[in-house]
């Protein structure tokens, strides 16, 4: 995979804002049933989707402004593409809006925010397995 010193330190933004993602929904979690669910929700899909756009970045890919993980997963090739089943990516894609706005949707129940987080740990583990170590170390000061 090419790796430019640009692409490597826009991919290592990307990534710093998914761990930053995956940190907030877990702790989030943590406050059992006072946890606001939507905020959950919300950063394990922006967990999910920031990993996807540090890989597209990577891969040199262009991509769309879009919180939808169906069709950025598709721009992955299948060989480097996380494994994610037809629901986790509706589900995830709906965190992103769903949750964002109010509506008419109903509230996220506290096991529902639980799974969610899983899957964004799932996207995040098989990219960080093909992404350069250079971009996974903090850039220094």
């Amino acid at each position: 995979m090419p790796e430019s010193e640009c692409t490597r330190d826009v991919v290592r933004e990307w990534v710093a804002r998914a761990e930053n993602d995956l940190l907030t929904a877990a702790h989030t979690l943590k406050l059992g049933a006072k946890c606001p669910t939507d905020t959950v929700a919300f950063h394990a899909q922006q967990t999910a989707e920031r990993y996807l756009k540090a890989l597209l970045v990577l891969l040199s890919a262009d991509f769309p402004k879009t919180h939808d993980i169906e069709r950025l997963l598709a721009l992955v090739p299948p060989v480097y593409r996380p494994t994610l089943s037809p629901d986790e990516q509706a589900r995830l894609t709906d965190y992103a809006t769903v949750t964002r706005y109010p509506g008419d949707q109903e509230s996220l129940s506290l096991s529902e925010a639980r799974r969610a987080v899983p899957v964004a740990r799932r996207v995040r583990r098989a990219i960080r397995k093909l992404l350069p170590r250079s971009v996974l170390r903090k850039a220094s000061a």
